[in-house]
């Protein structure tokens, strides 16, 4: 994350994404496929002997070079080989912006969950523990999807409604106001909000 001046001579947290150019792999028509979708392939393989046989006769078949990223978006009036750019985004639109969050490894309830904790004060050693999980006799089992210790991070998660602060075609640069899941240098899927 960086930050710009607005207008007002405000300063605005913003995000430097790039985004594109995005080249159309393959076109999805409800005939064939049973639906209509746009394939779009993001960071040029430059080697192609890294790609596997079966991307490597989807990228020949097309007739464009082979990319690591490949993302299904439901967009019309592309045919392939077209380059989708920042171009299609304007400042002040609203945007989605999905990713994978930050893996935060095996964590207890008070951070995974915001359980309070226990007493601090003399005699208690329950500063960090979740208390009881399960009822009485009945049900004699803990409940499904009680909260508890795990794995915390690294999941599907999107922002809505971030606002599109600046477009620099140029550079194929985004910049979005606030922050955006995912760790520095991480891939996401950005759509316009309907």
């Amino acid at each position: 994350m960086t930050q710009i001046f607005a207008e007002g001579g405000k300063i605005v947290p913003v995000t430097v994404i790039e985004a594109g150019p995005c080249c159309v792999v393959q076109v999805k028509t409800f005939e064939k496929d049973g639906y209509e979708a746009v394939k779009v392939g993001f960071n040029e393989i430059k080697k192609e002997k890294k790609v596997n046989k079966a991307l490597s006769g989807v990228f020949k078949k097309a007739g464009v070079k082979p990319y690591r990223l490949l993302k299904e978006f439901a967009m019309g009036d592309l045919k392939v080989g077209d380059l989708v750019t920042v171009e299609n985004f304007n400042k002040g639109d609203n945007v989605s912006v999905t990713g994978v969050s930050k893996g935060k490894g095996f964590q207890g309830v008070i951070k995974r969950h915001k359980f309070a904790g226990g007493p601090a004060s003399h005699g208690s050693t329950f500063y960090r523990a979740p208390g009881s999980i399960g009822a009485s006799s009945y049900p004699s089992r803990v409940w499904k999807n009680q909260k508890m210790p795990g794995h915390m991070g690294s999941e599907r998660v999107t922002a809505r409604n971030l606002t599109v602060v600046d477009v620099k075609p140029d550079q194929n640069i985004l910049m979005i106001r606030g922050a955006v899941p995912g760790a520095s240098g991480a891939y996401v899927m950005i759509s316009k909000e309907s």
